[in-house]
C-alpha cells in the first residue's frame, strides 16, 4: 500500500533546532521522528512511501535513502531550485506537494495515507482505513479529542452526527470552540481527491483543499480516535516529548542504551566516576560523553553523545544536544542547549556566541581558557548560571 510523509516545511516554530536539522529529522533520544513514522507505516502494510522534501532536503535523503534498511521503499519529490550552486527549498504547500508527485506519474492509484512528518503516533492505521472505506469517503481526517482549554492551540474540526465534516476553526478561543476534536495532520485519501487540487500552484491541505471539499459537499469525514499523538510543532512540544519518553509516559518509544542504575541510561563508553557525581534519574547520557567529578544532573534530562559536562556544572530538567560543553559551575535549569543556542522551555533563545557567552556553553571539540573573569558573573546570570 502507498503513503506519503509531508517533510518539506521549514519548521520555523522549532528554531533554532531547524536551522540545521529538518523537522522530520529532529531526534527523540537519538532517533529521528520520521523513523518512527516509517515503522508505523510498515507495521500496517504501507511499504511504498513518497516523501516531499525542501528545507535541508539532503539531510532527510542521506539518512533514509531508498528505505531498504527500514523495510520500505522510499522516493523523494524535491520542492525548490538551485541558486548560486546551492539547493534552495521552496515548498509548494502540502496539497501542492501531493499534486506534483501525481502529475509526475500517477502514483496514488488507490486509497492512500498522508502523515505530517513531525509527530510521534501509535495510531491503528488499519482500523482507520477500514472506517474510511466503510463511509465511501473521498477524504478522512483523523482527529483526537483534547481538553477544552487546549483547543486554542490547534485546528478544530466540526462534524455532524454522522462524522461528516461541516466546518473548521483555526485555533479558536476556548469560549468559541464548537468542538474539542482537533486535526492531527493524519489523512486518508482516495485518488479522486486530485480532481480538487490545482497543478503548479502552492496549495494547502488544511486551509484550501478541505474547505473546498466542504463547499462542494463532497463525502468528507473525520474520525475521532484514541491514540498516542505527540506533536513536535514548537520547541516546548519537543521539550515535553523528551520528558514524556524519559518519564515513561510515551509508550511507543524506548529509552536507548544501558540502564546502569535505576532510571539512568547511558550509551557506549561514557567517561564518569559514578561515586563523584550527583545524578538523579530519569536521565539519558549519550555515548562518548564526559561527566567530570562534582557535576550534578537532575532528571528528567537528556545529555546527547560526545558532550562534556565540567566539574560543578548542574543540568536540571534540561535537554543538551550532542557536542555541547558546559563550563565549570554552569547551572542550567529548564533549558535546551543546541549548538550555539540556549533556549528556555517557552522557546525564547539566546545565541551564546553572539552574546560572548561561549565560555559557558560551547562546542565540546573546542579548547577554551579555563579562567573566568569576575565581570562575567553578571552576564552569566542572564542564563541562570553560576560563572564562579
Amino acid at each position: 500500500m502507498k503513503a506519503m510523509i509531508l517533510a518539506a516545511g521549514k519548521g520555523t516554530r522549532v528554531r533554532p533546532i531547524t536551522y540545521t536539522i529538518p523537522k522530520p529529522m529532529i531526534p527523540i533520544l537519538q532517533k529521528p521522528v520520521m523513523e518512527f513514522l516509517l515503522e508505523l507505516l510498515r507495521q500496517h502494510g504501507f511499504d511504498q512511501i513518497m516523501v516531499n522534501v525542501s528545507h535541508l532536503a539532503e539531510e532527510i535523503e542521506n539518512y533514509f535513502r531508498d528505505g531498504q534498511r527500514f523495510g520500505v521503499q522510499i522516493a523523494y519529490s524535491f520542492e525548490g531550485q538551485i541558486v548560486d550552486g546551492k539547493l534552495e527549498g521552496e515548498a509548494i504547500g502540502s496539497a501542492g506537494g501531493m499534486r506534483r508527485i501525481q502529475d509526475f506519474s500517477p502514483f496514488f492509484d488507490d486509497t492512500f495515507v498522508v502523515l505530517c512528518g513531525d509527530a510521534l503516533i501509535d495510531l491503528d492505521l488499519t482500523a482507520a482505513v477500514k472506517w474510511h472505506k466503510s463511509k465511501g469517503s473521498i477524504a478522512t481526517i483523523i482527529t483526537k479529542s483534547v481538553p477544552l482549554e487546549e483547543v486554542s492551540s490547534y485546528g478544530v474540526v466540526v462534524t455532524d452526527e454522522d462524522n461528516r465534516v461541516k466546518a473548521f476553526q483555526e485555533k479558536p478561543l476556548t469560549e468559541e470552540a464548537l468542538s474539542t476534536n482537533i486535526n492531527t495532520g493524519i489523512y486518508i485519501f482516495e485518488p479522486e481527491v486530485f480532481n480538487y487540487i490545482p497543478s503548479e500552484v502552492e496549495y494547502d491541505i488544511g486551509s484550501q483543499l478541505f474547505p473546498k471539499l466542504v463547499e462542494i459537499n463532497a463525502p468528507f469525514y473525520a474520525i475521532p480516535m484514541d491514540f498516542e499523538w505527540v506533536d513536535i510543532g514548537k520547541v516546548p512540544d519537543y521539550w515535553r516529548a523528551i520528558r514524556g519518553v524519559l518519564l515513561g509516559e510515551i509508550k511507543n518509544v524506548q529509552i536507548p542504551g544501558h540502564e546502569v542504575a535505576p532510571g539512568i541510561y547511558t550509551g557506549l563508553n561514557v567517561a564518569v566516576n559514578w561515586d563523584k557525581v550527583d545524578i538523579t534519574g530519569p536521565v539519558y547520557i549519550g555515548g562518548m560523553t564526559r561527566i567530570e567529578d562534582g557535576a550534578k544532573i537532575v532528571g528528567p534530562a537528556m545529555i546527547g553523545p560526545n558532550c562534556w559536562i565540567c566539574s560543578g556544572a548542574t543540568v536540571e530538567n534540561s535537554v543538551i544536544f550532542e557536542w555541547s560543553r558546559l563550563g565549570p559551575g554552569v547551572r542550567l535549569v529548564d533549558k535546551l542547549v543546541f549548538g550555539r543556542y540556549c533556549v528556555d522551555k517557552t522557546g525564547a533563545a539566546i545565541d551564546v556566541q553572539a552574546a560572548a557567552l561561549d565560555w559557558l556553553i560551547t562546542d565540546a571539540r573546542q579548547t577554551l581558557p579555563s579562567n573566568t573573569p569576575v565581570e562575567r558573573q553578571a552576564i552569566a546570570e542572564l542564563l541562570g548560571t553560576n560563572a564562579n
